[in-house]
């Protein structure tokens, strides 16, 4: 990671409450943490993203979790898995990660 350090930004707030897909909730996380052109729409591509290619925020904020849980059920639960064992390898990188319902 090449961001210099205190360039992290504060927040980022993400709305899934509109999202029916797989491809679409990766699309959303590309856009919105910065992620590189070449990313792979995919979880193993999400971790190498989250791990090594991009600084996330200090605090991520999801809106619409719920929808989320019903629409993604099994996505939501990887992106949630991912960013929590992000945390807990990572540290010196913590992001405080809420899942709000709206």
């Amino acid at each position: 990671m090449n961001t210099a350090e205190g360039a992290r930004a504060e927040i980022v707030i993400i709305d899934v409450s509109t999202v029916k897909t797989s491809l679409e909730l990766h699309q959303l996380l590309k856009r919105q943490l910065s992620f590189p052109d070449f990313y792979g729409n995919n979880w193993d591509a999400f971790w190498d993203a989250i791990t090594g290619l991009v600084e996330l925020p200090k605090r991520l904020v999801f809106i619409g979790w719920e929808d989320l849980l019903v629409s993604l059920p099994r996505d939501a639960r990887i992106l949630k898995e991912c960013l929590e064992d992000k945390n807990n390898r990572y540290p010196s990188t913590f992001v405080d990660v809420e899942y709000r319902n709206r």
